[in-house]
């Protein structure tokens, strides 16, 4: 069985089509949320609560941790912020949104 590539959204360059990008995004998350990996006592009895640390886990990638080959963080590579955020930055952003 082959596995083919089928582009979803955008316009991606086909030559460079692959799934390590998400794998490696897979194992940082399994890693990184406890609660994604089993046998542990870090589990979410509510899916909202499920939902809060995963992306609190997303926004600490993007905004407070600089990314080893970018050698800064995703949001600055991507535009949207122009500073390292610390973890009160980002603590002090969500609950301005919630």
């Amino acid at each position: 069985m082959e596995a083919v590539p089928v582009v979803i959204s955008g316009n991606p360059d086909p030559a460079k089509i692959c799934t390590s990008h998400v794998e490696r995004q897979n194992v940082t998350m399994r890693m990184q949320i406890r609660r994604l990996t089993r046998l542990t006592n870090a589990f979410s009895r509510k899916l909202k609560n499920h939902r809060a640390a995963a992306a609190l886990h997303f926004a600490w990638c993007n905004f407070c941790q600089i990314h080893g080959s970018l050698r800064v963080m995703p949001a600055m590579e991507g535009g949207i912020a122009d500073h390292v955020w610390s973890v009160k930055e980002l603590l002090a952003c969500n609950d301005a949104v919630a």
